[in-house]
């Protein structure tokens, strides 16, 4: 595979792991902005910045706070730098699939009038984190099985 002077593959070049990790990204930096936007988001005047309190509901289903858009920019912005490499593809997809596999059984869990819905999650919040925990998990561990795996001790790093 070429690569370009920083050792990178090209984009057409890229592994399908690293192709899907940047759409995700992307995806959640979208979703992210989205949050704050009047009219995607519903009562975006009632967007607090974080608790259960909030009324702001993102497609008019999703409850957002300022802090929930924030973490979903954040969690974008790294999966676009970790989808760089294959393993860092790898690790976004896998790794946060697990972390949205616990966000699930957390909001699952907790009392939506807790202070501890610090957040904010609604149902319709949990079903999606249960839908993308699955989801990326499935796409991290599946996806381009053996790219970014390593080889064997003794075999170099530049060498097929």
């Amino acid at each position: 595979m070429a690569r370009d002077a920083r050792g990178r593959a090209p984009a057409r070049q890229r592994p399908a792991i690293q192709k899907v990790a940047l759409l995700v990204a992307a995806v959640f930096v979208l979703v992210g902005v989205l949050g704050f936007i009047p009219g995607v988001t519903e009562r975006s005047g009632d967007l607090a910045f974080a608790g259960h309190h909030s009324q702001a509901k993102l497609f008019y289903l999703f409850q957002v706070s300022i802090l929930h858009n924030l973490i979903h920019l954040v969690f974008g912005l790294v999966g676009l730098v970790l989808a760089r490499r294959v393993g860092g593809a790898r690790l976004f997809l896998a790794g946060g699939g697990a972390v949205y596999l616990v966000v699930w059984l957390y909001g699952f869990g907790v009392d939506r009038e807790s202070p501890a819905n610090f957040v904010p999650f609604n149902d319709a919040d949990n079903w999606l984190h249960l839908f993308l925990g699955f989801g990326m998990l499935l796409l991290g561990l599946l996806l381009s099985p053996r790219a970014g795996t390593g080889g064997r001790l003794d075999t170099p790093f530049d060498q097929p």
